[in-house]
């Protein structure tokens, strides 16, 4: 199979769009989450997706299947949740490992499929790595500045478990997405750059942060150039933003790093801002008239969709992404390590 950086080289690529918005249409109730393995439970599992990796697999290979259906070269694995952190919520830690594993491996089956039936056009799986509902550079108490909810020893080892089962279960690269600390993305690149040296294997890393306001910083405080610098360090893929804002908004933090970057740049945007009610009202056409502007600028190498995107929405932007030539990168042996 060509490699993801060479084809990189010759057009832009497009990630998928929002697993959540999609999973929403099924209205999956809690005995749907449960199903028959799960269903004495003590605990209330509606709301895990990740779960339905093993409980609904069938619905996750059809989310896939439609995203590589409206032309996406990329899919995200079903495991935006899948530490220990996160699933400690569910009281489901051990189940972290079979999660990861088994996402990866529906993704990847569905991706072989249509890498099959069309050759020319190899389809990627990107294991996704989430943020973790904790953060170390910052204190979730206001009256106790300096109290952390985790480490970084412990973020690190949860990340590892994580990265360990998404390459058993196949998939093409990593994807550690929606960084609003960047303490934490880098507790994950350690592990990353961890399990490849115990492995003596090279992966192909993305990193995306997540700008979370107007002033155009992240969570924990970063410009987008600071972002930059601090993940600079680590042999990656790409670098770029997803979530929080619409594509419109992104513009100039994507120029930011476009223009400080050897890296390949991305971009994942949710369909607009959400309502009052907290949904995305951002139409196909809407989205991809303002994705317009990153490729006429030459912004980005790999574009696709967050919150609030269906096949719908990729499918508009692979439309328009044909007719654009990637951002200019420098051959893969000169970039910088």
């Amino acid at each position: 199979m060509e490699k993801i950086e060479d084809i990189l080289q010759k057009r832009i690529l497009v990630l998928d769009g929002a697993m959540g918005t999609m999973l929403q249409r099924y209205k999956f109730e809690e005995e749907d989450f449960r199903g028959e393995r799960f269903k004495d439970w003590e605990h209330p599992l509606k709301g895990n997706n990740d779960l339905l990796s093993l409980t609904q697999p069938q619905a996750i290979a059809d989310i896939h299947r439609k995203y590589f259906e409206a032309g996406a070269d990329i899919v995200e694995t079903n495991t935006f949740s899948g530490t220990t952190i996160a699933m400690a919520d569910y009281h489901m830690e051990d189940l972290v490992y079979e999660l990861n594993y088994e996402s990866a491996r529906i993704a990847k089956e569905v991706a072989n499929e249509f890498t099959a039936k069309e050759p020319h056009k190899p389809r990627f799986v990107a294991g996704s790595i989430g943020p973790t509902n904790k953060t170390a550079s910052m204190s979730p108490d206001v009256n106790d500045p300096g109290f952390r909810a985790i480490s970084f020893d412990e973020l690190r080892e949860a990340y590892k478990q994580q990265v360990e089962a998404l390459l058993d279960g196949g998939s093409d690269l990593l994807l550690v997405e929606t960084i609003f600390d960047t303490l934490n993305a880098k507790a994950a690149l350690f592990a990353i750059e961890e399990v490849k040296d115990e492995r003596n294997i090279d992966v192909p890393i993305m990193v995306s942060g997540t700008i979370t306001d107007a002033s155009g910083r992240t969570l924990s405080g970063q410009t987008a150039e600071a972002f930059l610098i601090s993940v600079s360090h680590i042999p990656i893929l790409s670098v770029g933003f997803n979530c929080a804002l619409g594509a419109k908004q992104l513009v100039p933090h994507l120029e930011v790093i476009s223009a400080k970057s050897d890296f390949a740049t991305s971009a994942h945007p949710n369909a607009g801002l959400p309502n009052a009610f907290g949904e995305y009202d951002e139409t196909p056409e809407q989205m991809a008239s303002q994705i317009k502007e990153y490729l006429e600028k030459g912004l980005v190498n790999i574009v696709g969709g967050c919150c609030g995107t269906t096949p719908e929405h990729i499918k508009a932007i692979v439309e328009l992404t044909k007719q654009y030539s990637p951002r200019k990168l420098k051959p893969t042996h000169e970039t910088h390590v």
